[in-house]
């Protein structure tokens, strides 16, 4: 890798200032420091104070000095620093990424795209009407299949330290209580994975000393600290072959022949979704009857009951006696 002169050093890092300067909202000078750490760019804070001083010389910079700390932002009819390519339609996809998306990068990586995103937002704000990407933002959304929940609370600092630790390999230590009540403190995790189920986050991790993977879920972490010590993740371990076992749905990857008849206008639609790719199905008056090889979990079982009077349980006979 080539060795980057002192004075490339200077204007790569004038750039990145410039790029993540807000043209409404303001920045403080630390907020700039730590976004510049997460792209390797490590300074402290007075440097980059100096910095947005020079750079406020030269450019349409205004420092708000009010309160302190102070913020910083493009003045009012500066037209800033664009981001070099980024049309309407890449403003589009980075405004869903950030979206869609949020829960499940990194947060130093969400972070250290602020800026392109603030500029995405910038872009698709030019016209009020008739800017096809910003009304297709209206047009689109991911619909719930369930009822819908409000996400539960993640404590401070939570996420940012999970995200980062299973970013870079690092041994996790949390304090976490389970769905039964019972408090771990100080727990050494290695962080496989990251899962989002419905409104919920879900952490796949391994304990310290042991050889199998349980799910974590991050609202119930009281706190959570990346150690920096690394590990190297075990090569058996395939998060989409966890997921397909049901482990998310609260099985253990047992896979069983299903078989249960339903009314004809409650599974209608198990017609167009089968439950497998061997999924079979016989009409039988006015009911359909269902043979498909799936995982058996708690969900399966919740869904099941779901139906009410309206299925029947064929095999396994004893299915839903299941507590």
């Amino acid at each position: 890798m080539k060795q980057r002169s002192p004075n490339m050093e200077g204007v790569l890092l004038a750039l990145e200032l410039l790029k993540r300067i807000p043209r409404r909202s303001k920045i403080t000078a630390a907020e700039l420091r730590q976004q510049l750490a997460d792209i390797g760019f490590d300074r402290d804070l007075r440097s980059v104070q100096r910095q947005l001083d020079i750079l406020s010389q030269h450019f349409e910079i205004e420092r708000d000095d009010r309160n302190k700390p102070y913020g910083y932002c493009w003045k009012e009819q500066s037209s800033g620093l664009s981001l070099p390519g980024l049309n309407e339609k890449e403003s589009m996809l980075l405004t869903l990424a950030e979206q869609h998306l949020r829960n499940l990068l990194p947060a130093s990586l969400m972070r250290s795209m602020d800026g392109f995103f603030k500029q995405a937002k910038m872009v698709l704000g030019k016209q009020s009407s008739g800017n096809p990407e910003r009304e297709w933002l209206r047009k689109v959304r991911v619909a719930s299949t369930t009822q819908t929940l409000l996400p539960p609370k993640i404590k401070d600092g939570v996420f940012e330290a999970v995200s980062n630790a299973l970013f870079a390999n690092h041994w996790l230590s949390v304090d976490y209580t389970n769905a039964s009540g019972a408090r771990r403190k100080g727990t050494k995790v290695m962080p496989l994975g990251l899962a989002q189920q419905g409104p919920r986050l879900f952490l796949v991790c391994r304990f310290e000393g042991y050889d199998n993977e349980r799910s974590l879920a991050l609202h119930r972490m009281h706190s959570a600290v990346d150690t920096k010590e690394s590990f190297t993740p075990p090569a058996a371990f395939d998060l989409k072959a966890f997921d397909a076992d049901g482990r998310f749905g609260f099985g253990n990857g047992k896979r069983i022949k299903l078989s249960f008849r339903v009314s004809k206008g409650s599974g209608s639609y198990l017609l167009e979704t089968p439950l497998s790719s061997d999924q079979q199905v016989k009409e039988i008056g006015d009911e359909y009857e269902i043979t498909a090889t799936v995982i058996e979990s708690n969900q399966l079982i919740w869904w099941l009951r779901g139906f009410g009077n309206q299925v029947r349980v064929l095999q396994p006979t004893d299915l839903l006696s299941t507590p």
